[in-house]
């Protein structure tokens, strides 16, 4: 299998933690270059791979303008900015890993399949849920016969109150027009991994959902615009000041908290608190994506799944269950257990390695997916599961579903 050279277009957090999994597996790949607008990211990212100057850019064109000098490119920008660089990569033949969601439309999704169908190169999209052990376990006992025929499926996604308020309340994914839909930024995952699960092609959704909670309207007498100037501030369980410097009290100085400010401590999360957009309250912000919201599915042969997102929870796994003909799985995240109809018996699957953690970020999905594409980008097996035909039908799902819920109808899926 030969060694990927590869380019990382974002050097946020996700395009970091890609780097870093590059760098602790030399074998199977090197980052040999770098576009990041920020100064400081993208000059962490060069020092800790040793990129060459010339291969180092503020901005993605420079290099893709240039002659082909890697293997392969992982797309990580903001979910608006995905598209041309895709686009641009794909026709200089690059193999391309895409951060989720492909675009924020669907015209744009179409527009980067057509083009990756053209260049032939090996393509995946972030969709990390599928790559998970607890995932593959999920998927080999539904194929074993463990539940029979599945006929319908339940899955809640816990966003976490403080997840929801610092992502889509305070954070990056807050505004539809800078960033998506709810349900594109932060449920295709789920949505993907619902229709990878049921193994069949969607034919309906509906969906209801709103912004019940973080808007000026629930804001509490009293209350301030930023949460160091508030006085009912400690009564708040989104007070900014309650959630990031509880976590700073904890040790915590990884995200979210690099987020706020590249160096986390007590003064310069509260400088970040007092300036920038984290320290907002979070009825005073210009957010507007929804803060709950429900999709119903039907699949092909009758079979149905309805999904459920919600801020308003302490957070933490995913929880699915899965009702078939023989059988019932019941997971968490990490522990399945099955029911048999027939012997009346339950049978706990616990998918931690060997020494009892989850191996990485999401559950291990992220370490399954870099190794599958470096796997398949340079010529050896490919286990890619979120490749494009499959992550371009469940983006067409998550936009039927918001067609459904802005005009509270049922939408039919194009065959």
């Amino acid at each position: 299998m030969k060694k990927v050279d590869v380019i990382i277009v974002g050097a946020g957090s996700r395009g970091a933690g890609y780097g870093d999994y590059i760098a602790a597996h030399p074998k199977a790949g090197r980052v040999v270059g770098v576009a990041e607008p920020k100064d400081y990211h993208r000059a962490m990212m060069a020092q800790k791979h040793g990129i060459a100057a010339g291969n180092i850019a503020r901005c993605w064109t420079e290099l893709a303008a240039r002659k082909k000098f890697a293997d392969a490119v992982i797309i990580s920008t903001q979910d608006v900015l995905h598209v041309e660089p895709a686009i641009a990569f794909a026709r200089r033949g690059y193999h391309i890993l895409l951060e989720k969601p492909m675009a924020t439309n669907e015209a744009d999704c179409r527009r980067i399949a057509r083009e990756v169908r053209k260049s032939k190169a090996v393509f995946a999209v972030c969709h990390v849920l599928r790559y998970t052990p607890y995932t593959r376990k999920m998927k080999a006992l539904i194929a074993g016969g463990a539940v029979g025929d599945v006929v319908s499926v339940q899955h809640l996604e816990p966003v976490g109150y403080w997840h929801q308020a610092h992502s889509f309340v305070r954070g990056n994914w807050r505004n539809e027009k800078e960033s998506s839909p709810m349900l594109l930024a932060k449920s295709c995952h789920d949505v993907d991994w619902i229709r990878h699960v049921v193994g069949h092609r969607c034919e309906k959704v509906s969906s209801f959902g709103t912004l019940k909670h973080f808007r000026r309207e629930e804001k509490p007498k009293g209350g301030a615009d930023r949460c160091v100037d508030c006085k009912i501030e400690a009564k708040c369980p989104y007070s900014a000041k309650k959630i990031y410097l509880g976590m700073l009290a904890k040790g915590r100085t990884g995200w979210p908290l690099d987020v706020l400010t590249p160096a986390p401590d007590k003064a310069t999360v509260l400088e970040a608190l007092r300036t920038g957009p984290y320290g907002r309250c979070v009825y005073a912000c210009d957010n507007d994506v929804v803060d709950h919201q429900v999709v119903n599915m039907l699949f092909g042969g009758g079979r149905t799944a309805s999904f459920t997102m919600t801020a308003f929870n302490a957070g933490g796994h995913r929880k699915t269950d899965v009702f078939g003909t023989r059988g019932s799985l019941h997971g968490d995240g990490t522990n399945i257990e099955h029911f048999d109809f027939l012997t009346d018996k339950k049978t706990t699957h616990d998918t931690r390695s060997s020494d009892g953690s989850l191996t990485g970020g999401h559950g291990g999905g992220d370490e399954g997916l870099m190794r599958a594409f470096l796997a398949a980008a340079g010529g050896g097996k490919s286990n890619i599961l979120s490749g494009l035909e499959e992550s371009l039908e469940s983006h067409l799902m998550v936009f039927a579903a918001e067609r459904a819920r802005r005009k509270n109808s049922v939408v039919s899926m194009a065959a």
